[in-house]
């Protein structure tokens, strides 16, 4: 897959005064940026993975660690979901 960068500007003293190196500022900022688009449905957890420069596993366990649910699902999806666990639940007894 071929990818693209794009450059986001910053003030020089920001990474030092957060307390990070600069590479790890920039590494955090494209995580950030991935998960939230991740989080608003904008693109998959692949290509968000993609964005933030991380195999997607290490993606999704890291969006905990920033309070993000790794399920994003709208009210209606997770009402259907919640019957469909609430149907094999009582299937099983």
């Amino acid at each position: 897959m071929a990818v693209k960068t794009v450059s986001i500007p910053y003030p020089e003293e920001l990474p030092a005064t957060l307390g990070a190196t600069p590479e790890a500022f920039e590494h955090e900022l494209c995580f950030l940026v991935a998960a939230k688009l991740y989080e608003l449905g904008r693109v998959s957890s692949g290509h968000a993975a993609v964005i933030a420069g991380v195999s997607r596993a290490e993606f999704l366990t890291t969006l905990g660690h920033y309070q993000i649910a790794v399920w994003n699902y709208d009210l209606e999806e997770l009402d259907h979901e919640i019957q469909e666990a609430q149907a094999r639940a009582r299937r099983a007894l």
